[in-house]
């Protein structure tokens, strides 16, 4: 049942059952070297205490101070193997504070006065009753439950020991806390008022807060003479993981949780009426019980992953249709077409995540491709064209994309292309006799001298929504060529200057309408992105706590839900860093939830490590899935390798990693080390320049043949983007002197004595060594990062090693990204390799945009394998629990499969 604790919310997962506890052997504490913030994310706690006719529910906080306690008890086995974990980055580099390290935020003292609070368990703290006269106003009534039929239905109350049926909100069988049964009842008079099993009811709460929404399941008296209920729990938006974000969602809207927990009857207050709403529901079902209800559940909350699920569909309900927009394709096309799922790819990069989806989809039988994607790095979007040619790439800004989609909707309504509520385009002068009126004007005499030159549009190019020719005229564009010109002299118009060409504008939004060049509402069937939120960067020093929204930079969010809601697609799988449940209490990762849910969403939140599916890095990032709530909600493929585990997840998200159950045996593949990934690759100088170079090795493990298969499955020829980022020649001199061996980094170097503590300081008895530049070999700054105790400036990597993340920017002033045995920092492709890009997959613009491209891309194999799970999901395969094994056979890497094309 929802907590009222302040400090940490029942999303917090519980300990669990068997089904939902992961194993998580993950390091018990931050290394000494990452300093935890000096403001706590989390609120002081408040005791919810149990008093006359409070209920005493378990609360979801008991697992907080739970997976505390047995997180001591870590090995270092299984999926996860802990490792000591390096300092953040240099906190003049902004983009790093997105690859940092996990930096648990959690007060001591806080979780002191949460343990203190939770040492008796609710079954054991016994409420204080009323006098006597009160009693009987509060009573089990009626014949009691037949002893053989009651057993029968509750046999938990009578075999002491035995497994229980009820769920506690720790998800646990706790027998010694299980109350034992004299007998049962089917109803009960509290304060004259009779309630009868599966009735709805308030619960009295603590003083001063809303009372709890429970159905009542059983009734009974315990041995001890006492009487009790046992309340399966509603929760309102409020008391999810959503928290304060529940203003997308309607008051009378709770979820269903799987929680229950017994309370002494006298804690009724008043019978409610609840009333569920299926999944298939129609519209006018849903308007009709909302207004004749106390409240209303079309979803069930579910602690693992933070999940809401749609209820089941009801036979007897005639299903919904909610689309606005249809086509006047024939039957046949449309056909055609789902035979086809169509992807948008928002803030798409150089195409990673989509790759990753369609290739996961494909290999499960699923034809999903890429049909858009919009970026606003022009260099990604160039690279995204060059692999995929098939997509229409658009590099503009998000929310001018938006702008843009709800012009094309009543373009395409002003032409009938579309039957829609939405009114025609307000600029064009669209009417039954415009061909003849065009023609009429084509006719006369376009040479008038009098009037000067009169330009005569050709044909209209492309579209766009935003200030092309930089006059500061936002609106909506048509770029033209212009007749008896060249494409040099296209230029972009507003389209209030071509009203008096609906002809040629007409031509092309049909045209562009039956190329699918841009998407409809309910043409797509997948929206993925990862919106950039740089705002909650933890090197940013304006930092905004209070309202993280509030920051431009984190305004992305709202636009891919902004997005997401005008389009309505049948799925979406948004990606970020960890900091998004991080920061401010989780304030961007609860918000995100909160618009998908208050959407009608289906969602769940979790976060797969990289290196867990086959790479070897860690990299772990949060993945939050989306569906509508006729569709099956897409699960999270379990791990496939173990990995090396660097940082610490916030404790209350500790629960949404995916992994496996706790206690089971697993059979994991061995972690990858970088030799397993590099090692075949030619060496090259630190002044390579060739873009293309042949391989001169031939692959020593399974990593390097899978990615090593071009698209038509055979072995490449072709090396691409195998070039390092020029180091400058007082850095390379530096690298130079760096012993090339495990560990070696700035501290080798002569005139640096490390200290008893683990910090560097000059050796009073060496002579400081100067380059012949003039500057020192060892720079100031090297010996003042992170106070002297990080050993990243100019670290080198070693072959049986693994890296944190894959880094944007190859500078090795604070980041260990030297490589082995060579004198230089790790190339594009070697980068490229960490992240699972296939070697076919070429890179376009500077060497240093190349390094961001791969640097921003998420992980190709974590977006493989859950383009699997969203397979299954399309298929109707899925069973709506949160984990999924992937097949043995499923592909460690690279796939003979090609996409978006």
């Amino acid at each position: 049942m929802p907590s009222k604790r302040k400090a940490i919310s029942p999303a917090s997962k519980p300990e669990s059952s068997s089904a939902s506890r992961k194993s998580k052997r993950l390091a018990t504490k931050p290394d000494p070297v990452v300093a935890a913030p000096a403001d706590s994310d989390f609120e002081e706690s408040e005791p919810v205490l149990s008093t006359k006719k409070k209920s005493t529910r378990r609360t979801a906080e008991k697992e907080v101070v739970d997976s505390q306690s047995k997180r001591q008890a870590v090995e270092n086995s299984g999926p996860f193997v802990a490792e000591k974990a390096e300092p953040d980055p240099d906190p003049e580099v902004e983009d790093c504070a997105l690859e940092s390290d996990f930096v648990e935020e959690v007060d001591e003292t806080e979780h002191g006065t949460l343990k203190k609070s939770l040492a008796v368990s609710p079954s054991k703290r016994k409420p204080k009753r009323s006098e006597k006269v009160k009693d009987e106003e509060c009573v089990l009534s009626g014949e009691p439950v037949p002893d053989a039929e009651a057993r029968q239905r509750w046999p938990h109350r009578y075999n002491k020991g035995k497994a229980n049926g009820t769920k506690s909100l720790n998800g646990q069988d706790d027998a010694d806390q299980q109350l034992q049964a004299k007998c049962h009842f089917t109803q009960a008079s509290v304060d004259g008022q009779i309630y009868y099993l599966e009735d709805d009811a308030h619960v009295k709460a603590a003083d001063g807060e809303e009372d709890y929404i429970c159905k009542i399941v059983e009734f009974f008296e315990a041995v001890d003479g006492m009487q009790y209920f046992t309340a399966q729990w509603f929760y309102r938006a409020k008391d999810t993981v959503i928290k304060s974000h529940d203003q997308f969602i309607d008051k009378k809207r709770v979820f269903l949780s799987e929680i229950k927990d017994d309370n002494p009857i006298d804690c009724l207050v008043i019978k409610l009426k609840i009333v569920p709403v299926p999944s298939n529901a129609t519209l006018q079902f849903k308007e009709n019980a909302k207004s004749n209800c106390d409240f209303y559940y079309d979803m069930m909350y579910l602690l693992p992953y933070s999940s809401f699920l749609s209820l089941p569909p009801d036979s007897t309900s005639p299903v919904s249709s909610s689309s606005t927009i249809s086509s006047d394709t024939d039957a046949g096309e449309v056909k055609e077409h789902n035979l086809e799922k169509k992807l948008l790819d928002l803030y798409s990069g150089c195409g990673a995540m989509s790759t990753g989806l369609c290739l996961g989809a494909n290999s499960n039988g699923v034809k999903l491709v890429t049909k858009w994607a919009v970026d606003l790095n022009r260099f990604a979007c160039d690279s995204l064209r060059l692999n995929h040619p098939g997509t229409q790439v658009r590099n503009e800004y998000a929310s001018d994309f938006l702008s843009l989609l709800k012009e094309w909707v009543q373009l395409c309504s002003s032409f009938s292309l579309v039957k829609s509520n939405v009114p025609p385009h307000p600029h064009l002068k669209v009417t039954d006799e415009v061909e003849e009126d065009e023609n009429d004007d084509e006719s006369e005499d376009s040479g008038d001298d009098k009037k000067g030159e009169i330009f005569e549009v050709e044909e209209i190019l492309e579209v766009c929504y935003g200030d092309p020719n930089a006059v500061k005229k936002p609106g909506l564009y048509f770029k033209v060529r212009w007749q008896g010109y060249g494409p040099e002299e296209d230029t972009w118009e507003p389209i209030d200057g071509l009203s008096e060409c609906p002809k040629k504008i007409r031509e092309f939004v049909t045209k562009g309408f039956k190329a699918n060049l841009l998407p409809l509402p309910g043409d797509v069937d997948v929206i993925c992105g990862g919106p950039p939120c740089q705002g909650i960067s933890g090197f940013n020093r304006f930092r905004n706590k209070e309202n993280p929204l509030g920051d431009p930079k984190n305004q992305q969010l709202d636009v891919f839900m902004d997005i997401v809601d005008f389009l309505k697609p049948r799925f979406v799988l948004m990606e970020n860093v960890v900091d998004l449940i991080k920061f401010s209490n989780g304030f961007l990762g609860r918000y995100a939830l909160g618009r998908l849910v208050g959407m009608n969403y289906q969602a769940r939140m979790g976060m797969m490590a990289a290196g867990a599916y086959g790479l070897p890095q860690f990299r772990m990032r949060v993945f939050m899935w989306g569906a509508l709530s006729s569709e099956k909600l897409p699960q999270y493929p379990l791990p496939t390798h173990k990995v090396i585990v660097r940082g610490v997840i916030p404790t209350e998200f500790e629960s949404n990693t995916v992994a496996f159950d706790e206690g089971r045996e697993l059979d994991l593949k061995k972690e990858l080390f970088l030799g397993d990934a590099l090692s075949d690759l030619p060496s090259v100088e630190n002044n390579e320049q060739r873009d293309e170079m042949p391989y001169t090795n031939e692959p020593t493990s399974d990593f390097q043949h899978f990615i090593r298969l071009g698209r038509d499955g055979a072995l490449g020829s072709v090396l691409y983007d195998h070039r390092p980022l020029q180091l400058n020649d007082d850095d390379y001199q530096r690298v130079c002197q760096i012993p090339k061996r495990k560990g070696a980094n700035f501290r080798d170097l002569p005139g640096v004595r490390v200290r008893s503590d683990n910090k560097v300081e000059w050796d009073p008895d060496v002579e400081r060594v100067k380059l012949p530049s003039g500057k020192p070999l060892v720079p100031d700054y090297a010996m003042s990062f992170v106070g002297g105790s990080s050993t990243k400036p100019f670290g080198r990597l070693w072959w049986d090693e693994t890296v944190p993340t894959v880094v944007t920017r190859a500078e090795p002033h604070n980041q260990t990204i030297i490589h082995p045995q060579q004198n230089r920092v790790l190339t594009i492709r070697e980068n490229a390799r960490l992240q699972g890009f296939p070697d076919y997959y070429k890179l376009t613009g500077p060497i240093k945009e190349r390094y961001i491209q791969v640097g921003n891309a998420v992980a190709v194999p974590v977006a493989r394998a859950l383009g699997y799970s969203l397979a299954m999901a399309m298929k109707g395969s899925s069973d709506g629990k949160p984990l999924m094994s992937l097949p043995e056979n499923f592909p460690s890497h690279a796939e003979q499969i090609e996409v978006s094309q």
